[in-house]
């Protein structure tokens, strides 16, 4: 009869086991229990790890980057993510159980491959919003064009941004079409130009007509004078002399441009009407004849 197979305590914890109970029978109880318990101290020593040392490192690195905090939120739960999946790996190799890492990594693949097909939009999107994030394109509060659309942002995640139109309508963009594409961010420098045409009759004066314009531009403290007011007859169009006026904004945003480039051009118009420059409106002049076959016929009747 063969002798039975002998296992040998693998850890300090099993051989404590064994030696306290004395039997032979346990060594292999005691190995599972040694596992077990050696997991759980190194998957916790890693996650703590992670969690107090190497978290505050990072997110010192993403407020070094200038990441505002919308931006911190989601890279940090990505990050903590991370640490999980390592103090798991780690734990699994440190309790001797590689047979099982091993096959936990091969379906980890197999379902990576099997989502990355069937997620390639989200992936795309996630993929932009890390662009976003690390690009800064645009921020939160920013007014943005793109596409024929335009509204400031709110939110910006890594799947979708979402911009409120200023009718008040909350657009979600997938990320990807903001960075596919061009988008227009008027208030990502602190300065703004703004081109305000004026239409003239063709009998009005031009030099008084500007200076006009640019005495009403001076006047205005939301216009900067460094860069000074401009401007330039750009057109000579069917109706009237266009002359367009060249101004500068600081620190803009869509309500400053709406109301600084209303009231200035309502300014102007009053001082055009008070000095008698006509602004003209288009002219159109219409002829033709019309004629009825018969007309003839029915008035001769109409005289028997």
């Amino acid at each position: 009869m063969g002798t039975p197979l002998q296992v040998d305590p693998r850890g300090p914890i099993s051989r404590f086991l064994v030696n306290t109970f004395g039997l032979d029978e346990s060594v292999a109880y005691a190995n599972t229990v040694d596992s077990a318990i050696t997991f759980l101290i190194v998957f916790v020593a890693v996650y703590l790890i992670g969690r107090l040392l190497l978290l505050p490192v990072v997110g010192r690195l993403l407020d070094n980057r200038g990441l505002e905090a919308h931006a911190q939120k989601p890279l940090r739960k990505l990050f903590g993510v991370v640490i999980v999946f390592v103090a798991v790996g780690v734990a699994f190799a440190a309790a001797g159980f590689g047979n099982i890492l091993t096959a936990l990594a091969t379906i980890g693949a197999a379902a990576t491959l099997a989502i990355g097909f069937a997620m390639q939009d989200v992936i795309a999107n996630f993929v932009a919003g890390v662009f976003i994030f690390t690009d800064r394109p645009f921020r939160i509060g920013d007014w943005i064009e793109w596409d024929g659309n335009s509204g400031i942002v709110e939110d910006i995640s890594f799947r979708v941004t979402r911009v409120r139109t200023f009718d008040n309508e909350l657009l979600t963009v997938p990320n990807s079409h903001l960075t596919d594409g061009v988008i227009k961010n008027p208030v990502a420098k602190n300065k703004l130009r703004l081109q305000v045409p004026f239409g003239i009759g063709y009998g009005d004066d031009i030099e008084k007509a500007t200076e006009i314009i640019l005495e009403e531009a001076r006047k205005r403290d939301d216009i900067l004078a460094d860069p000074e007011p401009s401007v330039r007859l750009t057109e000579l169009g069917d109706s009237a002399v266009v002359l367009k006026s060249r101004i500068w904004i600081s620190q803009p945003s869509r309500a400053d441009f709406v109301k600084t480039r209303g009231e200035y051009v309502t300014s102007v118009k009053q001082r055009f009407d008070a000095e008698g420059i006509n602004i003209p409106f288009p002219n159109r002049t219409l002829s033709g004849s019309l004629d009825i076959e018969g007309l003839d016929r029915v008035m001769a009747s109409a005289d028997d």
